[in-house]
């Protein structure tokens, strides 16, 4: 192993602190993967453009505020995927600066990136090129549609890609109720998942890597991921052959499953059985409908939902949502609350769990982040070090990483390089 990736003792306590990653990407299926292996102790480097970094560091406001309560420069979006990195400053459309990403390769156990199929060719970063000089070396290529295939060279966008993969079909209000039609995930659910896939790959190939000394190409699409993570509505039209719809937050198989206007609020209940029905309407105080001939069964109720759904909306409507929660959960009918932030960031659950964290920050003083939900016991996760500010560890790695002198890191400055 080369001296720069000796792990110190603190890093050798951590999950991966014995890898190195050069993350080239930007945004959020990218950043995302790269945040999960810095959570795991990875030394992330991430690499940014002089001058503008990541687009997402603009993506705002919100903005991180500083002492005074002014907005910073670190945008809320960018916070939410880059804590545990060092940023470095490299113009790679130069030669001098592809020159600097090829020695920090050599220095890596992986290169994370998400530019347009072949892009990085241009500028010797490719795969076959980095492998050159990086023979074990596990490249991940994350793109919209894959390396390969009709779509290959079209960019790629998380809420075209939930469209074009089928999500938007089977999300949003049923066509024949107000309000109908497709609708997209809240936040931005491929790009997540591919991020999350991407690493579950990367950690694989370092695996066989360990094993057999081979580096290995992947390539990550998120179309992919996307017609993948259809999961049983795929499957079901693949063994039926018939596209599921829409339902809204009803169920196309349970009757009552879906959400209720309350006197206060909203709740949703989950009814699974012809007993938990049963329970449900006679804490409504309509116990009849429990031995209604039209409702008696599940199946009965399905068929009849038309009827029944508008009969319990109404019936909700006669209480605020904590009394019918406290009332279903004691007899066992499965309920909860639809949370907007403020109320998943009070309950009782998030804050004991210390889900939400504050990490001290450049010019912010400290900013609330939302720490990794991987609890280990023995190689905990590492959410201590804020998302770093543009550029702030240039220097520190090309003189940790690469032994360049504070002069040679004056010139390369000079010419516009960092």
């Amino acid at each position: 192993m080369p001296a720069s990736l000796t792990p110190s003792p603190a890093a050798q306590a951590k999950a991966l602190g014995h890898l190195r990653v050069l993350d080239l990407s930007r945004v959020l299926a990218g950043p995302w993967c790269s945040q999960n292996l810095a959570d795991l102790g990875a030394d992330v480097i991430k690499v940014e453009r002089p001058g503008n970094g990541d687009d997402t560091r603009a993506w705002g406001p919100p903005y991180a505020k500083d002492a005074e309560g002014k907005d910073t420069s670190e945008a809320a979006y960018y916070l939410a995927a880059n804590r545990g990195k060092r940023s470095i400053t490299v113009d790679i459309s130069k030669p001098e600066g592809q020159a600097l990403i090829r020695e920090l390769a050599k220095h890596a156990d992986v290169v994370l990136e998400n530019y347009k199929v072949g892009q990085l060719k241009r500028y010797g970063l490719d795969y076959e090129s980095l492998k050159a000089v990086k023979p074990d070396l596990v490249y991940c290529s994350v793109t919209g549609f894959g390396q390969d295939g009709p779509y290959a060279h079209r960019a790629g966008y998380d809420f075209l890609i939930q469209g074009m993969g089928g999500l938007m079909s089977i999300t949003g209000e049923r066509d024949d109720l107000p309000g109908g039609g497709p609708q997209k995930a809240g936040v931005a659910l491929t790009d997540l998942m591919t991020g999350m896939y991407s690493t579950i790959a990367i950690l694989a190939a370092l695996t066989h890597r360990d094993r057999t000394g081979e580096g290995q190409y992947i390539d990550m699409a998120l179309l992919d991921v996307q017609v993948a993570m259809l999961a049983n509505m795929g499957s079901n039209y693949l063994n039926s052959g018939k596209s599921p719809k829409r339902w809204g937050n009803a169920h196309a198989n349970i009757v009552p499953y879906q959400t209720f206007a309350c006197a206060d609020g909203h709740i949703i209940v989950a009814t699974g059985n012809d007993g938990q029905y049963q329970k449900f309407v006679e804490v409504g105080g309509r116990a009849e409908l429990a031995d209604d001939p039209r409702f008696v069964t599940n199946p009965l109720r399905v068929q009849n939902r038309d009827v029944l759904v508008p009969i319990l909306a109404e019936m909700v409507k006669t209480k605020t949502r904590d009394e019918w929660i406290s009332q279903l959960e004691e007899v066992g009918v499965p309920c909860g609350p639809i949370n907007d932030l403020h109320d998943v960031f009070q309950n009782p659950q998030v804050q004991a769990r210390g889900i939400v964290t504050e990490t001290p920050h450049p010019t912010a003083g400290k900013v609330k982040l939302v720490r990794s939900p991987m609890r280990m016991s023995g190689t905990p996760t590492d959410g201590s070090a804020a998302p770093p500010l543009l550029g702030q560890h240039t220097d520190e790695i090309l003189r940790e990483v690469l032994g360049h002198s504070p002069d040679d890191i004056a010139t390369l400055r000079a010419k516009g390089i960092l």
